[in-house]
């Protein structure tokens, strides 16, 4: 346990001495400020000291600097939304593009049709209507032919020997059922999609 002999009044500073030492600090720090720290942080030099220490040199290469960096941000940013416009025109591009691509059929029928075996199905339109199909031979070939009748009259639109499928328009030339006789030559079954679309009343079975 020390013990310390605690100053007399006499001792302590007065009021004066404390506000004079609170001003030379101030006074200090200011200088220090503006000759020391302005100069080596932002090249601001308005005593012309600092570029005699070698410190404006020091402010003005990181004010540089940092303005450097701030136009290469801005770039980048301005790179960013050109790059992201882009991609935006482009993706609204592909989708337009894939959405043109997708054809919706507003009918599809898949049937098997075994050795020897036959099938029938016909649309039932009106003269001058049209109807876009495809048809696809899954597992082997067929013998077809699309043909249309009714009215007292018939038409051959398309045969095919051997086929794996087909696809084009139908133009109803009379009022009446148009459409295709298949019959599987093959020593194995197939499987036979039709898909159609486009102006008929109905899309059945007429085997």
């Amino acid at each position: 346990m020390f013990n310390s002999n605690k100053p007399t009044l006499e001792e302590l500073p007065t009021t004066a001495q404390l506000l004079r030492s609170t001003f030379i600090a101030a006074a200090s720090a200011l200088v220090i400020l503006i000759t020391a720290v302005l100069p080596a942080e932002y090249g601001i030099d308005p005593t012309r000291v600092g570029r005699l220490l070698g410190l404006a040199e020091m402010g003005e290469i990181k004010s540089q600097l940092a303005t450097e960096a701030e136009e290469d941000r801005q770039r980048d940013a301005s790179d960013n939304d050109q790059s992201n416009f882009l991609n935006d025109i482009l993706g609204i591009f592909v989708s337009t593009a894939y959405a043109q691509e997708v054809v919706v059929w507003r009918d599809e029928v898949t049937f098997a049709l075994e050795p020897g075996a036959s099938a029938e199905w016909k649309l039932e339109m009106t003269q001058g209507q049209s109807a876009q199909f495809r048809m696809i031979v899954d597992g082997g070939r067929v013998n077809f032919d699309l043909h249309g009748h009714g009215s007292g009259q018939s038409v051959t639109y398309e045969k095919g020997r051997g086929s794996t499928g087909s696809e084009g328009t139908i133009l109803a030339e009379f009022d009446g059922s148009h459409g295709w006789f298949w019959r599987n030559r093959d020593k194995q079954a197939v499987t036979i999609t039709v898909q159609v679309r486009g102006e008929y009343k109905a899309f059945k079975d007429a085997s």
